[in-house]
């Protein structure tokens, strides 16, 4: 969980770095998109792992990579949604195919979640029926 925190930290502050680096070079001009781009890692990797300490989830349960790997594919979808939309933003144009990021990117997070919570039921009826079996 440590090195998750430190991953989804770390996606923040580069897309903080990506933000300020694109507004010197594009002459001072910023996008909203662009300047709140920082919150899907952020936010998006604190509930995740509040999600998985509420659950007591670990990184190593089976059913739990998946879900993992789903939601972090969803947040990095979405951040790049983000940051096209700046850039388009910036460019003074318009893409009716961003959109698709954000609906994937929901997807993935949704999916993710969805996982993590059904390997957690799974996992906590096949241990409370072990233990109800007779010896």
């Amino acid at each position: 969980v440590k090195k998750t925190a430190i991953a989804y930290a770390c996606a923040a502050a580069l897309c903080v770095v990506i933000t300020n680096v694109y507004a010197l070079f594009g002459h001072g001009v910023r996008s909203v998109s662009m300047d709140t781009m920082f919150a899907y890692p952020l936010a998006g990797g604190a509930a995740f792992l509040v999600l998985c300490l509420c659950l007591k989830k670990r990184e190593t349960d089976r059913g739990f990579r998946f879900g993992f790997n789903a939601y972090s594919s969803g947040i990095a979808t979405l951040t790049c949604g983000a940051l096209l939309t700046g850039i388009v933003e910036i460019a003074g144009t318009g893409s009716d195919l961003i959109r698709f990021f954000f609906i994937a990117g929901y997807g993935l997070c949704g999916l993710g979640v969805a996982a993590v919570l059904i390997s957690a039921g799974s996992s906590r009826s096949s241990r409370s029926g072990a233990r109800a079996r007779p010896g």
